[in-house]
């Protein structure tokens, strides 16, 4: 049986309710581009609002992190990832999460005990040493030897404040070498594979730190590296995960893995995480911004990698592999089925027009080809053009000159530091971004939606948004530029809205009752049986959402938009503020 249904059928024999993977593109959380993290979809919840499915929780969740872009291509790294999780939303505390998850790995997975140890939080100035989960481990038969003690690695904080808490990892000795009797933190062949997080206090801006009144548990496992370690292969690629993708990349590029990894793990790596995030209600489309600039650079570093094994490019080599991408994973995922046509569409898209900026490309490097090339000018191609630095040297071997390597060293670095720095923001994840003016811009949305619905017409439906401190952008589908008369008039409505001072009210109710009411939803695959409709006013607006609100309108402060543009074919993007 595959991981995923071991997981998922064991936490439900403990009293777990199995939810729903949320899309890789968050709905509701600002701070990211992507879901990072199998807690992400959970944070109105962890911070306090009632789950429609209860107190005990359990999932596995596309997750998508691209902060180690560079990295992929080694064994383990993935941009796309599958977590499993399992909650307690204030139920059962850290008995029952350690007592499981080690039920889970020695009697479900059969993993001999001997090869697991634990770190535990060593205890500060501010709070104790973790006792409780010390003895907890030495009860269920790990030797006090098998039991690291840390501070930083075993303290969980979204951000400077906020709920926080202790946490216990459980890693697996990966290597047939005998294993040892102490566990040494820093030695690389003991790997993490399970986390729990216990959220038993709360930081203050004071710097202070309180108990909760009401306590949670957060676990993580990975998909990819658990069924490595249980298949016993060193090489995540060489896993049943992988094996039927990377066959194929052999078959069609008629070459050997060996010799060939990191350019086949790429391939496999960047299509499958393209291929999830075209199929993604969302409808990201590549671009220079956001998340379809990241869809974009995916795509065309595995078509750079795809032409060093020698593949036709313009054959159908892309949808092959995405379908048999599509092949494995679509009975867990239903969007992959229901947008294959979509997906493979917006590869071959991306890809006609990645060799024509290679066409440009190389007219471009025969204009500067007839001295050196300088870092800065190497670095111009790859940026602007798309070369790999290898390709650079290959067409500069050829006409007899020399290619400063260190000067594009330096400068593809400052790019990269620039890079982190402007998405440090948009990658954060946790519990930090939905304080109260994300809170305020979140509910404006929903005003928003429905003034749009009234001056533009009833077919326009939110496509996506993305809140941050300074603004609120709103997607939402329609065929035209908005005249200054529609822009001013959904204005005008918001704001008169917010000064009739309106209630909003979260109802309970099952989906089909929520749809038939004639509830507003962007992504109704990812909503339980039984989900939150807020209602402002009089039914003004009434939309499926996970939170968070403000309970009343005139909370909002003063409606005004700033910009409206193109967002992509068929959808339109407001950006506005609250003053």
């Amino acid at each position: 049986m595959n991981l995923k249904d071991l997981y998922i059928n064991f936490f439900v024999s403990k009293g777990h309710k199995q939810i729903p993977s949320s899309p890789v593109v968050p709905e509701n959380d600002p701070s990211v581009l992507f879901n990072t993290a199998g807690m992400q979809p959970l944070i109105p919840y962890l911070m306090g609002a009632t789950h429609p499915y209860g107190t005990r929780l359990t999932d596995y969740q596309k997750c998508i992190r691209t902060n180690d872009l560079d990295n992929i291509g080694d064994t383990y790294h993935h941009t796309f990832f599958e977590m499993l999780g399992n909650w307690s939303l204030g139920d059962y505390f850290k008995k029952e999460s350690l007592t499981w998850s080690f039920e889970f790995l020695t009697e479900v997975l059969n993993i001999p005990k001997e090869r697991l140890a634990v770190t535990i939080f060593a205890g500060n100035d501010s709070i104790p040493f973790d006792s409780e989960a010390h003895e907890l481990w030495l009860s269920l038969g790990i030797p006090e030897a098998r039991i690291a003690r840390t501070v930083e690695d075993n303290f969980w904080i979204a951000g400077e404040t906020g709920p926080c808490g202790p946490d216990s990892e459980i890693f697996y000795w990966r290597s047939n070498d005998p294993i040892p009797e102490k566990f040494d933190t820093e030695d690389v062949r003991w790997v993490e594979i399970w986390n729990n997080v216990f959220m038993q206090y709360e930081k203050h801006e004071d710097g202070s730190i309180t108990e909760l009144p009401k306590k949670n548990v957060d676990t993580g496992m990975g998909v990819e590296r658990t069924t490595a370690i249980l298949e016993g292969v060193n090489d995540n690629y060489l896993s049943s995960i992988w094996t039927p993708v990377i066959d194929l990349i052999k078959e069609i590029s008629n070459l050997d893995y060996t010799g060939n990894e990191k350019s086949m793990r790429i391939i496999a790596d960047h299509l499958r995480t393209a291929v999830f995030i075209l199929a993604d209600p969302a409808g990201i489309k590549p671009s220079n911004t956001d998340q379809g600039y990241i869809l974009r650079r995916l795509i065309r570093r595995a078509i750079r990698h795809a032409k060093k094994l020698n593949i036709d490019i313009n054959s159908d080599w892309e949808v092959r592999i995405a379908s048999k991408i599509m092949d494995l994973y679509e009975s867990y995922y239903s969007e992959l089925k229901d947008n294959r046509e979509i997906v493979l569409e917006g590869l071959k898209n991306e890809k006609v027009k990645f060799n024509r900026t290679l066409e440009k490309g190389l007219r471009e490097f025969e204009k500067v080809s007839n001295q050196d090339i300088d870092g800065v000018t190497a670095f111009h191609l790859f940026d602007t053009y798309g070369f790999p630095i290898e390709l650079t040297e290959e067409l500069a071997k050829e006409k007899g000159l020399k290619v400063d390597i260190e000067g594009y060293q330096a400068k593809f670095k400052e790019h990269q530091e620039l890079s982190r720095t402007a998405s440090a923001g948009k990658f954060k994840g946790g519990l930090a971004g939905n304080g109260e003016i994300e809170t305020k811009y979140h509910t404006a949305t929903h005003l928003l939606n429905a003034a749009l619905k009234q001056v533009v017409g009833p077919d326009v439906h939110q496509k996506g948004s993305n809140i941050t401190e300074e603004r609120m952008r709103f997607d939402f589908s329609c065929d035209h530029k908005l005249s200054d008369e529609e822009k001013n008039a959904a204005e005008a409505l918001v704001n008169q809205w917010i000064s009739e001072e309106l209630d909003v009210v979260r109802l309970e109710m099952p989906k089909e009752d929520a749809i038939k009411s004639g509830a507003e939803c962007m992504f109704i695959e990812k909503y339980p049986d039984i989900v939150s409709v807020y209602v402002i006013g009089d039914g003004i607006s009434k939309e499926l959402c996970g939170g968070p609100h403000v309970a009343n309108t005139r909370e909002l402060g003063h409606f005004k938009i700033v910009k409206e543009e193109a967002s992509s074919a068929g959808v339109r993007r407001i950006k506005a503020i609250l003053d």
